[in-house]
This record gives structure tokens, sequence and C-alpha cells, in this order.
């Protein structure tokens, strides 16, 4: 990438940052007495707030103003179509989940984020992941690294699948029959080998976590592309090695998701999930 094109895409981390800081402090105004204005959307376990509305349009309008060319694809503004699916260009295309984790937030865990990312000529160039009541702020920019509150962050050294934890996203299972076994049969595959698993209940986060080391790995089938973003450019600029969870090269608009600490540990998740969905 260019010294042109670094700096631009600087400026629009530049400009960015304050905007979702601020959505942060929006967010940390909630008391828990507050009427969060709770919808469903497809079904039960999907879920909007009256905050992920206010959030999502208060960062669209701020970017439109200043960069009315780009395009946008946010997860409510989607929603709100009926029968629309999203399609990536070669335009500037900012992708946005404005509370990422909306069951966690309804609940009151402080398991959720901010999530937007930029991509042009379809690539995924620029990307914040922001957790107000961690006050965690992940960033990255191409081939510039990643950093959490301004550090830089990479991945674990772990490269066994014995010594791994893995970010499991059993959530997910809840959808359907075909996607509970899915979820059930690949984890029978893998539980009596790895050392730990977690299920946060956040895409974001859940990718984050591996870029700074928290687990060595996160997979999920079934998400969308303003869950993931953000944080695969993140855990990428980490070292860290993304793929479909298949095997197939990772798909940006249909997201199932093997997020690994290096390729190596990847490869050995890879296998099982393989044996798995033999199965299914």
């Amino acid at each position: 990438m260019s010294v042109k094109d670094q700096k631009e895409l600087q400026n629009y981390m530049d400009f960015l940052l304050p905007l979702v800081l601020d959505a942060g402090k929006e967010l940390l105004t909630i008391n828990s007495t507050d009427d969060l204005k709770v919808e469903e959307k497809s079904s039960p376990r999907d879920l909007v707030t009256l905050y992920d509305k206010k959030i999502e349009k208060l960062l669209i309008e701020k970017l439109k103003e200043n960069y009315p060319d780009h395009q946008f694809i946010g997860e409510e503004e989607t929603a709100d179509k009926k029968n629309y699916t999203p399609q990536l260009t070669n335009s500037p295309t900012w992708i946005i989940d404005p509370i990422d984790g909306t069951n966690n937030f309804v609940k009151r865990m402080p398991i959720c984020a901010i999530s937007i990312g930029l991509t042009i000529n379809k690539e995924q160039v620029l990307g914040i992941v922001y957790n107000p009541y961690a006050n965690e702020l992940y960033t990255a920019i191409k081939d510039k690294g990643a950093f959490l509150n301004g550090k830089k962050i990479t991945t674990s050294e772990v490269t066994e699948i014995q010594r791994s934890v893995i970010n499991y996203e059993l959530s997910l299972a809840t959808i359907s029959t075909q996607m509970c076994n899915l979820y059930m049969s690949r984890l029978n595959y893998i539980i009596g080998e790895i050392s730990g698993i977690r299920s946060y209940g956040c895409a974001a986060l859940g990718i984050c976590y591996v870029a700074c080391g928290r687990v060595d790995a996160y997979q999920a089938d079934a998400l969308y592309s303003w869950d993931v973003a953000a944080a695969t450019l993140i855990a990428r600029e980490a070292g860290g090695y993304i793929i479909d969870s298949s095997g197939k090269p990772f798909d940006l608009m249909k997201p199932n998701v093997l997020v690994a600490s290096n390729k190596k540990l990847a490869d050995q998740y890879l296998e099982r999930f393989a044996k798995a969905d033999k199965e299914n």
C-alpha cells in the first residue's frame, strides 16, 4: 500500500475515532432502570434496541457528511429493508454494527462493542472495535499492525490444539436444528482435546480476544459482515489466521469463520471440523 493510501486511511481513522468514543459515552450513560426499548427482529434471539438504532444513525450521518460518496452497510439499516441483501462494491464502504452483542447488552452484561470496518476495492483496510464498559479500543489499519488502547498486540504463540482455548460461539446453535447438530458435532470432535472453551456472545470481541492473545481461536458460522468486518482485520494484523470454517477462503459477505492465532493451529481445528461436518 502506497504512502498516500496509508495517509488517507490514517485520516479516516482520525475522523472516526472521536465518533466511536462519543458513541461509547452514550452507552455509558445508561443505567439499570432505563428502558432500552427492546424489539424482536427475525426471532426472539435476534434483538434490537433504541440504542442500536440511535448509534448507527449517528455514525452513518456523521460519516456521510464527511464522505458523501462512500457506501454504507449497517446492521439495523439492512434489517429495516425487507428481503434486502447488501452487496460489497469497489467503493469505500463502511460496515457498521452499532452494538455487537445486543443480547448481552439487553441483559446488562458488559461484553458488547461498537464495531466499524472499512473496505476499499472489496478489501478490508481499517477496523475499530470499542468496548466502552472495559475501556478497550481495538484498532487496525492494513499493513500497520493491530493495537489495543494504542499498544501493539499480537496473537498467542500456541500452536497445539491441546494447549489452546477457543471461543466457540455455542449461542448460534439456537438458530435451527441443523445448526444445533452442526455445532454439537464439531464440539464433540474438539472438547476432549482442547485446554478450554469460552462463549462470549459477541463476535467482534471474541475475535479481538484472539488478536490480543486472550484466547487462541474463535469459531462461528452464520454470522454477518458487520459482525466481523473490523475484528477479522484486527486479528489478521495481529498475526492471526482467518479462514472459512470449511477450509475455503474467508468470505466477508458470507462469514462462516475460524480465526486462529496461527495457521498451524487453524489446520488442527479444520481437520476436526471436517470430520464432524461429514456427519451433517
